[in-house]
């Protein structure tokens, strides 16, 4: 009888299901730049900022911002600062444009060294420039078509996210080419975020930011104003600014002479 024998070995590869997926993820950060010490007039003003606004910094990622602060805050009085912002329940993960000693500390809190965004110096720009355009020119030449300059791709078109179930306490949706449309409404603790309008046909709570690229002409409408923040273009208003008869009624939200207004729906 003649014994089966398999084609596979041991050594030979299996085809497995990959247990994890790696995502881009876009999130909104809280920065609090500190113009000084971390000093009673400092926790003072922390503290009446959180009562106004309590369901502004729910959820919210928060980077600490030492950019102006030099080197004054240092050694214990940084650790201390970073509890202290713990314990009023701040989701505080990050650090940003701090000297190396203030970074170091930072990371033995468990917070993360960001990159603080602030403009490349000059010189680097004109040699990164020049290095860009030698390529260009390699390339044309290697190519011969170094005296035909070719057209550059269409932009893209601005593309708009639709969201047609409610926006539930702790999401974030973000629309990163156009316009953000909610067909229902917005829970407490939720946040919209777009580079163009947000248009919300049901009642807005939680944050609303449009125009987050620095699109000025960006607006924000919504049946029923309800929400903790409303920003365009990062000037923003909160739920105290608002004048009462624009509460739950239908309003746009909109950005004139450098200031942000709300209007009531005609």
């Amino acid at each position: 009888m003649n014994s089966l024998t398999s084609d596979t070995t041991a050594a030979d590869p299996v085809a497995t299901v990959k247990p994890f997926q790696i995502r881009g993820r876009f999130f909104t950060a809280v920065a609090l730049r500190l113009a000084g010490n971390a000093d009673q007039d400092f926790y003072k003003a922390l503290d009446a900022e959180l009562m106004r606004m309590p369901h502004f910094f729910d959820h919210a990622p928060f980077v600490i911002d030492l950019g102006e602060v030099g080197a004054a805050l240092k050694g214990e009085a940084l650790t201390q600062m970073i509890e202290a912002l713990k314990r009023r329940k701040l989701s505080v993960f990050g650090v940003q444009n701090g000297t190396p000693e203030q970074t170091e500390i930072a990371k033995r809190a468990g917070l993360l060294p960001l990159p603080g965004g602030r403009d490349a110096p000059l010189d680097r720009v004109e040699t990164q420039r020049r290095e860009a355009e030698r390529m260009v020119a390699e390339r044309k030449a290697k190519s011969g078509a170094a005296a035909a300059e070719e057209a550059p791709p269409p932009a893209a078109k601005p593309s708009a996210v639709i969201v047609t179930e409610p926006v539930r306490s702790g999401q974030k949706i973000y629309a990163d080419r156009g316009d953000l449309v909610v067909v229902s409404s917005v829970s407490n603790g939720a946040e919209l975020v777009a580079a163009g309008n947000i248009h919300v046909y049901g009642t807005l709570r939680g944050r609303a930011l449009a125009g987050v690229n620095g699109d000025t002409s960006a607006r924000i409408f919504c049946q029923s104003l309800d929400a903790d923040l409303v920003a365009v273009a990062g000037l923003y208003l909160t739920y105290d600014d608002y004048a009462r008869e624009h509460l739950k009624k239908p309003v746009q939200v909109f950005l004139e002479n450098d200031k942000l207004r709300v209007d009531a729906l005609k």
